[in-house]
């Protein structure tokens, strides 16, 4: 990726339009991007990733939105961001325009634009651009995809945050994690290890949950066999227990046949003595059967007799009813006639009695021929009914319309009283949205102020905080010093000391004929001697390892002091020299003005929307008294054109009425006089027809009877039966010769005759025997069906173990499988030496990586001496994996990262940065990082260090990478000649563009 130019309007601190080209930037390798502070240096780097990504990098996030808007731009100038670049051998266009509150083109007040975005790539071929997309989504997939790299990566790599690099080296292995995981995106990783252990845990419930059913099945199987099955002492989830289950179910099986076999023997000895006790019961029963039988019969027989007069008149009766039935048919016809006449008889009377009394003697001729009278002159009537319904019709019009004009009064009074107060309503309202606007465009400029004013609060609380941290950091420099200062004067001292015994020390080696080491001579007549308070080599080191550890210490105090003084110099400039009680009462105030604000603002929509409604009603109101008075001047037509239709209709029902009240009265009474007519016919025309067909009926019952043998007609109807009586004579004559045939055939019976000769049956002393032997057999049976039904629940229970056994054998398998994996991934397993988890291997053998492109750079910036390691040692407690040392070369010994002094800790820092951006680069697929940023962290560098540091970054050049760096230290000025100055000022910063 390479940039290759920036335009930025209205972003930041950046009032106007402002232009950057990289590609003269980039053609030196190394650039320097400098300005006072506050300019506005990080907000390119801002401009940079919002382009390409929509978002700010880190807290800065919290600025989106309305808030990216300069505060120094013009009212009509939006807020845009386009970056040029290559990428992927592609040329791309970003433009990216954040949410913009602009003011109305009519009225007062601001309304809200979303925000924009444009995608666009240069076609070699045609020598154009071509528009790709305007969707956020598609864009910011497109240049992720393009670019191998979230916004979170890119911001890592690309603009390399150095105050987190050295957080980074002086952090825990947990902090370490969290960084390298949001890079490599290991979480995956870490997804395996929740799954894993969401998998142990599911299999251990199951294989507990299927040993729970085992042991519920031994207890079943316990409660069958009663004490001839012990259960297992095992737990649930306990190896074993399965094989534990099954044997003692295979002794239970094996004791429960045998007592099935005792209890079937016992069963067939009872039922053999059963069938002989039912045999003789049998026998006992029929002879006490057929004695009782022929005891019945004898009685039945003697009834018999005491009843025979009964049956004989029973039958006579009979005999005179079948004669009665041949006259039945005549007595029906005959009742069926009589009753038709009175019926008819009463009807006429009836029709009669409605009738006038002109009509008292006329016949059925006579009063059918006055109502068809009648019906022809009510025909007559139809006209006339149908223009007095017409009438009434017009009278309920002409109602209709009074009602009409009175509604419309009224409308067009309520109307004309709402439109006289309607210039008033409308300037209430008029005035209320104006006061709600003039409080929005109030509440939007206070809510400008508020954060720079929270900002000036934080920065001046930050600034009381690290004066007090620079007087201590002041104190422990001054004391540090003073130690140094001690211990190097100690150290010259014993160094002199052992300078001046040097002599005694080297005597000391001498022997006879061997060469003096300084001199060569075999003989040593006087050699010097130790004198008192002599000093060796041990000691002298010794001094000389408490002088460098003095002088490590004030280095650090001396790099804690620069920090500090750095951290209230930024706080110091952003909060100014107001105190801070006196911004804190500021920023108090503006949040109150701004909730004010906000709270008088809110009624604008309400106000609007209610002038809007208030218009709507206006036109209403309006419309209807339009409406009502075109309404009156059609009913004036209207009602003439009734009033003429009416006096027309009233002369024509005059003449059709007569004497009665209405044409429908009079209709009316012909009406009823027709049907009372033609009712009052036909009912005499019936009755005549009736009293015919009564006198045919009692000559046809008189011939009927006689012919049956019966003097008079009333005889033959009292000898009658009905069905009931006839049922019930017939069903005792049927009985009494069913039971005479019965009794004769008994007592003619041999087996029976025989039976009552012999001695009286003992029934209860055979019965006795039978329940006893009965009883046994029950007894026996249940005990064979309960042995039986301990075998099949038995057997049943131990085929339902064996196959939840099998079927748990392969989740058992599984559980331990799992368990294992679970454990080795989660640093729990005795087999994982170092109790490293899985994610943290992976970031581990990235963080080697890292390390090792680290090294190649961190060697140039400290001439050899220091080199990155990656550790897997455990730290305390917690696990291993993530360890990160550095190796001094002038001691030999590896050491912890925080132990490094500010300078070194700055170069070791940038180190890491640059190795990282390689190896998350390899990790994107490749993709070439063509401009690198650099932001800070050169202050604390010497003049040497500085130098080696600048060789490594114009080193990469090599690659064909062009490095940004972003400063305000002076001497970089020097030493870069390409340089990116960014300048503030009252109304906005501006950049300056300085080529090689």
């Amino acid at each position: 990726m390479r940039l290759h130019r920036l335009d930025i309007t209205a972003f930041g601190p950046f009032g106007d339009s402002q232009t950057v080209d990289f590609d003269e930037l980039s053609s030196a390798g190394l650039f320097l991007l400098h300005g006072p502070t506050g300019a506005g240096k990080t907000s390119v780097l801002d401009a940079v990733c919002y382009a390409l990504y929509g978002s700010v990098p880190g807290v800065r996030q919290s600025g989106q939105g309305l808030t990216l808007r300069s505060d120094h731009a013009a009212a009509g100038t939006r807020t845009e961001v386009r970056l040029e670049l290559t990428v992927a051998g592609r040329r791309l266009e970003l433009t990216r325009q954040p949410p913009w509150a602009r003011p109305k083109k009519r009225g007062t007040g601001s309304t809200l634009d979303k925000a924009q975005s444009w995608l666009r790539e240069y076609d070699a071929a045609a020598a154009a651009w071509k528009d790709l997309s305007r969707s956020h989504q598609e864009i910011g997939e497109e240049i992720t995809q393009l670019l191998g790299m979230s916004r979170e990566q890119f911001c890592q790599v690309v603009l390399l945050p150095q105050g987190e690099f050295a957080r980074f080296l002086r952090s825990d292995a947990e902090a370490r994690g969290k960084l390298l995981g949001r890079l490599f995106d290991t979480h995956r990783f870490a997804e395996v290890e929740k799954r894993l252990a969401e998998r142990r845990r599911a299999t251990e419930a199951q294989v507990r949950e299927g040993d729970a059913e085992l042991l519920a099945d031994a207890h079943r199987m316990q409660q069958a066999a009663g004490d001839a099955m012990e259960l297992p002492e095992l737990a649930p989830g306990e190896p074993g227990l399965a094989d534990a289950v099954l044997g003692a179910a295979a002794v239970a099986r094996s004791t429960a046949r045998e007592q099935l076999t005792v209890a079937h023997s016992r069963l067939t000895a009872a039922e053999s003595a059963q069938v002989a006790a039912d045999r003789e019961l049998a026998d006992v029963r029929e002879l006490a059967r057929l004695q009782q039988r022929f005891a019945q019969a004898r009685e039945r027989a003697t009834l018999m007799e005491e009843r025979a007069d009964g049956y004989r008149q029973g039958q006579a009766r009979m005999e005179r009813a079948r004669k009665a039935e041949a006259v039945a048919p005549a007595l029906e016809l005959r009742e069926a006639a009589d009753a038709e006449h009175r019926d008819a008889a009463r009807a006429e009377t009836r029709a009669r009695d409605l009738l006038p009394d002109t009509f008292a003697g006329a016949g059925a001729a006579g009063l059918a021929a006055a109502a068809r009278r009648a019906a022809e002159e009510l025909g007559g009537l139809e006209s006339a009914r149908r223009a007095e319904q017409r009438l009434t019709e017009l009278g309920v019009e002409r109602v209709e319309l009074d009602r009409q004009e009175s509604a419309d009064e009224d409308v067009r009074q309520e109307a004309e009283a709402w439109l006289a107060e309607w210039d008033a309503t409308r300037a209430g309202l008029q005035a209320r949205i104006e006061s709600a606007q003039e409080a929005t465009t109030r509440a939007e400029q206070l809510g400008v102020w508020r954060e720079p004013a929270e900002r000036r609060l934080g920065a001046a609380r930050q600034r009381d905080q690290f004066a007090g941290d620079t007087e201590d950091a002041q104190r422990q420099v001054l004391a540090s010093s003073e130690h140094a200062l001690k211990a190097r004067a100690h150290w010259l001292d014993l160094k002199e000391q052992r300078l001046n015994g040097i002599a005694a020390e080297l005597a000391a080696h001498l022997a006879d004929g061997a060469p003096c080491a300084v001199c060569g001579a075999t003989e040593h007549p006087a050699p010097a001697r130790k004198s008192a308070g002599h000093v060796d080599r041990a000691a002298e080191e010794e001094a000389l390892t408490a002088l460098q550890r003095a002088e490590e210490q004030r280095t650090e105090a001396e790099r804690r002091l620069g920090v500090v003084r750095e951290a209230l110099a930024a706080a110091t400039a952003e909060a100014g020299d107001t105190p801070t009680g006196q911004l804190a009462d500021e920023v108090a105030e503006l949040e109150r003005l701004y909730e004010q604000a906000r709270r008088d603002a809110s009624w604008l929509h309400p106000a609007t929307e209610e002038l809007r409604q208030a218009e709507e009603e206006r036109e209403r109101r309006t419309a209807i008294q339009q409406q009502a008075a075109v309404r009156a001047a059609s009913r004036t037509t209207l009602r003439d054109t009734l009033d003429r239709e009416r006096t027309s209709l009233e002369g024509e029902l005059a003449q059709s009425r007569g004497a009665a009240e209405s044409v429908a009265a009079r209709a009316a009474q012909l009406e009823r006089q027709a049907a009372l007519l033609t009712d009052a016919a036909d009912a005499a025309r019936a009755a005549e027809d009736t009293a015919q067909r009564l006198k045919d009926a009692d000559a046809r019952l008189a011939d009927a009877a006689f012919r049956a043998g019966f003097d008079t007609p009333q005889a033959a109807a009292a000898a009658l039966l009905d069905d009931t009586a006839h049922r019930e004579l017939q069903r005792r004559l049927d009985a009494w010769q069913s039971e005479e045939a019965a009794v004769r055939a008994v007592l003619a019976e041999a087996e029976t005759v025989a039976a009552a000769q012999q001695a009286p049956a003992d029934l209860d002393l055979a019965e006795r025997a039978a329940t006893a032997a009965d009883r046994r057999t029950r007894d026996a049976a249940s005990a064979r069906d309960a042995a039986a039904r301990r075998c099949t629940e038995l057997d049943r229970l131990s085929a339902r173990s064996a196959a939840g056994a099998r079927q748990l054998a392969p989740l058992r398998e599984e559980y331990d499988r799992v368990a294992r994996l679970a454990a080795l991934t989660a640093g729990t397993s005795a087999d994982n030496e170092r109790r490293m988890r899985l994610e943290s291997y992976v970031l581990a053998a990235r963080l080697e990586q890292v390390a090792a492109a680290a090294t190649v750079r961190l060697q140039r910036m400290s001439s050899g001496r220091y080199t990155l390691v990656h550790s897997d040692d455990r730290a305390g407690r917690g696990r291993s994996g993530l360890g990160l040392h550095v190796v001094d070369a002038w001691t030999g010994r590896e050491r912890d990262t925080a132990t490094l002094s500010g300078g070194e800790t700055f170069f070791a820092s940038l180190a890491l940065a640059l190795g990282l951006a390689d190896v998350v680069t390899d990790e994107a697929g490749g993709v070439r990082l063509d401009t690198l940023f650099i932001d800070e962290g050169f202050g604390s560098l010497d003049e040497q260090t500085l130098d080696e540091v600048l060789d490594v970054l114009d080193s990469l050049r090599e690659r064909d990478r062009s490095v940004g760096i972003v400063s305000h230290v002076a001497d970089l000025r020097r030493r870069i000649h390409a340089q990116l100055e960014v300048v503030k000022g009252r109304d906005g910063s501006a950049v300056r563009q300085r080529g090689q």
